[in-house]
């Protein structure tokens, strides 16, 4: 079902996938609730940033380490609304930036009419996962699908112990063989909302 291309690849130490499509709404969800409630406006998710928080939440500290980022999503959409940079194949695809983390190399994935999107999902996770090379990876999927978040575990647990697996999600998740983190607080840096502002 994966893009032969894909299983070919020889994969980064750390890898984010992440389901585009379900960050973008929730980065909306955002937006609305915190401009409500600061009262100001809140710029478009900052990419790079956020891609950095959740490499930061995922594990990599400081390095020249790289990161392979695989932005899964609907065939149909071309864009994110909510982040800059923001168009799938002219601004994210097959583009990288540095900084104090190392490179990040951006890949979107459109999901194909013959696939599921859950299906696709969990098979680029196993994927991914199966590769020796790989030793960090951070996930964020859709995790409003109760299914889809049974199938992570399942397909989780297998997971080698020398690989560190770090799910991102809204809400805590029953346990796994991986960890867990907030993804509002990665979007919440990426949107510029300070912890000051909140009070």
């Amino acid at each position: 079902m994966i893009d032969e291309k894909l299983n070919k690849e020889k994969w980064s130490e750390n890898v984010i996938i992440a389901d585009a499509d379900y960050v973008d709404k929730v980065a909306f969800d955002l937006i609305v609730n915190f401009e409500r409630m600061i009262g100001r406006r809140i710029p478009q998710a900052d990419m790079a940033r956020w891609i950095d928080c959740v490499a930061l939440d995922g594990g990599l500290r400081e390095g020249s380490q790289e990161t392979q980022v695989v932005l899964i999503h609907s065939k149909k959409r071309t864009a994110m609304d909510n982040f800059s940079p923001s168009d799938f194949e002219s601004q994210l695809n097959g583009k990288a930036f540095s900084d104090n983390l190392g490179e990040f190399i951006i890949s979107s994935l459109p999901i194909e009419d013959v696939v599921a999107a859950d299906d696709m999902f969990l098979d680029v996770l196993a994927m991914v996962c199966r590769q020796d090379d790989v030793k960090r990876v951070m996930v964020i999927p859709d995790t409003s699908r109760d299914a889809l978040c049974d199938n992570i575990r399942h397909t989780l647990r297998t997971v080698s112990d020398d690989k560190r697996v770090t799910v991102f999600a809204m809400q805590p998740m029953q346990g796994g063989n991986f960890r867990q983190e907030i993804l509002g607080y990665s979007l919440m840096n990426a949107l510029g909302i300070r912890a000051d502002e909140l009070k």
